[in-house]
């Protein structure tokens, strides 16, 4: 893993993004913390397909019931 600031990252961006490329991972810091992340792009080859789910997951029937002592702490119901 490679930490480097954001005036050195672009700087040297292209680089980086060879390291990146070679799989290492690229902190990058502002003010000596961490705010971003490079990393290998991964492309996945498995396609989503909608209502693949669809049979598999229940949800209970009383789902959206808040219990008595939430629904009063937002104030849904007087004490």
């Amino acid at each position: 893993m490679l930490i480097t600031n954001i005036s050195e990252a672009k700087a040297q961006f292209s680089a980086l993004i060879e390291k990146v490329v070679s799989g290492q991972e690229v902190i990058i810091g502002k003010a000596g913390k961490p705010v971003a992340r490079l990393v290998k792009y991964e492309r996945s080859d498995k396609q989503r397909r909608p209502g693949a789910l669809q049979g598999k997951i229940k949800i209970s029937d009383d789902f959206d019931e808040l219990p008595e002592d939430i629904a009063e702490a937002f104030g849904m119901v007087k004490p």
